[in-house]
Parts: C-alpha cells; sequence; structure tokens
C-alpha cells in the first residue's frame, strides 16, 4: 500500500501543526488508499538522512493536542537543496527514500522557498519514472505567498501583533507625561509589510496606536518620519511605530542586515527598530523604547486566531484529498467568498505559479502618505484574526504536547549528515 510523506519547513508558526494534525488525521481515515504517512525529522533533511517517524504511533490525544501546540512538532529546518550536482545528488537521493519506503505522497508544508523544493522533487520522480503525488501546504507568518487569500500562521501573528500594540498602548498613555514618548515594535517581515499592516488593528482610527507604520513597500525618508513622530507627539502626547525588520531606505537598501545569510541565502535581519530609536532620540531627543516581537509573534500558540487554526487544519485536510485525487505540482490554496460574513474555502493553484515569488502589500491597502492602512486593508485583514482557541492549561500555564517518536527503520545505506 501507498504511503505519504509529510515534512515542515523554515521559520516555524503557531497554526503549523494543526497542519500536520489535519494530513495525519485525514490520512488515517483513507487507510485503504494510504498506508503510513512517515513526517520528516526536521523537514526535508528526514529524506535525505532517511530519518521518517511513523506518526501511527501517535495517539488520538496526542494529535488533539498536536493541533494547540507550539512549535514544529516534527522539527523544521532551513535548508535549500542546491543547483548544479550537489542539488541533483539531494534530489535524487530524497526519490530514493520515496521509492524504498513506497511513498507516492509528498506534503510539504512551508513557504517559498518550499515550494520551490517541493516542485524540483516532483520534475526528478517524473523524471525517473515513480509515482508521486507533489503538494505544497503553505504556512508563512509573512503571508506572502501569491495565489492565496491568505497564508496559515498569518492571522494568529497579527493577532499577536495587534494585541501587543493595543495593550502597550495603554502603558503609554499612562506614563507619558514624563516617561516614554515613542515606543517602536520591530517585527518580522522581509520583504512584504503584511504584519506590519496588521498591527493597525490594534486601533479604531489614526488617533490610537499604532500611529506609524514602517513597510518594506515604502522606502524611508528619516526627515519625513521625525516630522511625523513630532506631530503625533505634539498631538497625542506620545507615539507608537511598528516597524518591519525588512524596513528600505530611499536607495532600496535595506536598514538594517548582517553580512550572514541563511540558509536559503537571504541577508539575516533585525536591529532596525534600534536605529530608528536611535536616530529619533538624536534628531528629536525623546526617550525612546525599543521591543522586538521577533519568535514571540509566531510562536504564541496560547493566543492564536480560531480562524487561522481552521484554517491551517483545513489545508492539511485539503491536502490529502488532492493526492488521493490524483493532484500532483499545486499548493493548497485558501479562497475568499466574502468580507461579512467572511466566507472561505480552499482552492487548487498551480506550484510552478508560486515557487520562488512574493506577494508584497498592495499599494491599495497603504495609505495615501504611507503611514497607516486604508479601509480596504482592514476588510481584508480583519477576518483573519477572529475567534479565540485557548489550549489547555495546567499549573497557571499552557500545557502543551512534546511527541516522543522513533524513526522508522532505514532501508538504504547512510550518508553523511548534513
Amino acid at each position: 500500500m501507498p504511503n505519504a510523506f509529510y515534512a515542515q519547513s523554515g521559520g516555524v508558526t503557531a497554526v503549523i501543526n494543526a497542519t500536520a494534525a489535519g494530513v495525519i488525521e485525514t490520512a488515517a481515515r483513507h487507510r485503504i488508499q494510504i498506508g503510513t504517512v512517515y513526517a520528516g525529522r526536521n523537514g526535508i533533511l528526514g529524506a535525505l538522512d532517511e530519518a521518517l517517524y511513523d506518526t501511527r504511533q501517535l495517539t488520538a490525544d496526542a494529535l488533539g493536542a498536536l493541533r494547540q501546540s507550539p512549535g514544529a512538532a516534527f522539527g523544521s529546518c532551513r535548508y535549500r537543496i542546491p543547483q548544479g550536482d550537489a542539488g541533483d545528488r539531494d534530489l535524487q537521493r530524497i526519490v530514493d527514500v520515496f521509492a524504498a519506503h513506497d511513498i507516492r505522497y509528498c506534503l510539504y508544508n512551508g513557504g517559498g522557498d518550499s515550494a520551490d523544493t517541493c516542485l524540483r522533487i516532483a520534475r526528478v520522480a517524473e523524471a525517473r519514472g515513480l509515482p508521486l503525488q507533489a503538494i505544497h501546504l503553505p504556512k508563512t507568518i509573512d503571508n506572502d505567498l501569491p495565489l492565496t487569500d491568505c497564508c496559515p500562521g498569518f492571522g494568529s501573528a497579527a493577532k499577536f501583533v495587534a494585541t501587543a500594540v493595543k495593550e502597550v498602548g495603554y502603558d503609554l498613555a499612562a506614563m507619558q507625561r514624563n516617561s516614554t514618548r515613542v515606543f517602536v515594535l520591530e517585527v518580522l517581515g522581509r520583504n512584504a509589510g503584511w504584519t506590519t499592516a496588521a498591527a493597525a488593528l490594534a486601533g479604531d482610527d489614526r488617533s490610537q496606536p499604532p500611529h506609524l507604520l514602517l513597510m518594506p513597500e515604502r522606502p524611508l525618508r528619516l526627515d519625513r518620519l521625525m516630522d511625523a513622530i513630532r506631530h503625533c507627539e505634539q498631538t497625542y502626547g506620545y507615539c507608537v511605530l511598528v516597524v518591519s525588520e525588512g524596513l528600505r531606505d530611499q536607495k532600496g537598501r535595506l536598514m538594517a542586515a548582517s553580512t550572514s545569510r541563511d540558509a536559503f541565502g537571504h541577508p539575516q535581519l533585525g536591529g532596525v527598530g534600534q536605529r530608528i530609536a536611535a536616530d529619533i532620540r538624536q534628531a528629536l531627543g525623546l526617550k525612546t523604547h525599543v521591543a522586538v516581537a521577533d519568535y514571540l509573534m509566531r510562536s504564541a500558540a496560547h493566543h492564536v486566531s480560531a480562524t487561522d487554526q481552521a484554517q491551517a487544519y483545513a489545508v492539511g485536510e485539503a491536502g490529502i484529498e488532492a493526492a488521493l485525487d490524483g493532484a500532483s505540482n499545486i499548493m493548497i490554496s485558501l479562497e475568499r467568498r466574502s468580507d461579512e460574513p467572511y466566507v472561505w474555502q480552499t482552492g487548487r493553484r498551480p506550484l510552478d505559479a508560486i515557487a520562488n515569488r512574493e506577494r508584497p502589500l498592495p499599494a491599495a491597502y497603504i495609505s495615501d502618505d504611507g503611514w497607516h492602512i486604508t479601509d480596504a486593508c482592514r476588510r481584508y485583514l480583519q477576518p483573519l484574526i477572529q475567534g479565540e482557541a485557548p489550549p489547555p492549561y495546567a499549573n497557571g500555564l499552557p500545557r502543551y504536547v512534546k511527541l516522543r517518536l522513533q524513526c522508522a527503520p532505514r532501508r538504504l545505506p547512510a550518508v553523511p549528515p548534513r
């Protein structure tokens, strides 16, 4: 009986394990067609290392808890299969492992780079004559994948950021007379301002925090920023800014990037909040505080959007169903039918139109002055943060699952570790 391979890739989200649960539980309902779902240990590295967790070991209770647990339960990775001979060896190795374990369905859960990996595996399998249904399952808090209304993981990150800004706004309003006058929150978001824009949901209008949004789609002019901060401070007594880690200057250069790069070849980002704060202190002499949301915004499973969690599970469920339908080289998408009431469904989009492509925040979602969002953007964002799905608690803290699984026996010679 053919088996399935599932793996998690890239930075985690608060709901990626809901997608895993959707895959495993749906496959279990089709035991006549799918024997075992093997989960790759540490993403695609699990296929390269032939380190495959047998998910039949999971109890119903563990699967239920998995849906509400943060992190990537089977381990994730940042590994881009290289081009050239080294990449060919990797791809052939993956197909060898799939053939050895009779894996006919490959479901890879990640962002744009993962979509590329999924597509390359499918093409090599086809060239080898191995029947393989390759399905990409979207996941990214950056919300930058094309051809889908939104990406699982984004709604919960958006809810976290908006909540943090709303609450810190009360803090600043109380303390602004003789303490902090400017608060800067740096959020994740490499080339697209979706998570920055989501912070705007904290306020009903621009008199409420966040007052200014600094997004990659709008290169920064520091003189304009200082004028805007001065206006907010004089009008409201304080100013809350949310800045994307991928903010760029007028010449298109990243304002904070190290010389090192991650495994996908992206510059390592971080520190733009501190740079902006230093400029504010020097130019305006205002007491300025900086916070960095960073991993907190992608791992806050105690504060997920119920809508996001439901969509994440549905993507896993639809992935198995698409594979059994014979679909391949596709990504499971989320499609919006209406805003009010919010109605959505899953769809299928061609993978070659998604891999290595990004979707920026549309110009129609950014206010004319570049500092905030439009009503159209608010209508888009608002449904994605709706509903609460708190995990169970024990001793005052969330109770999450930590899986203890054994890998299936190897059937091929080991390769050198990566």
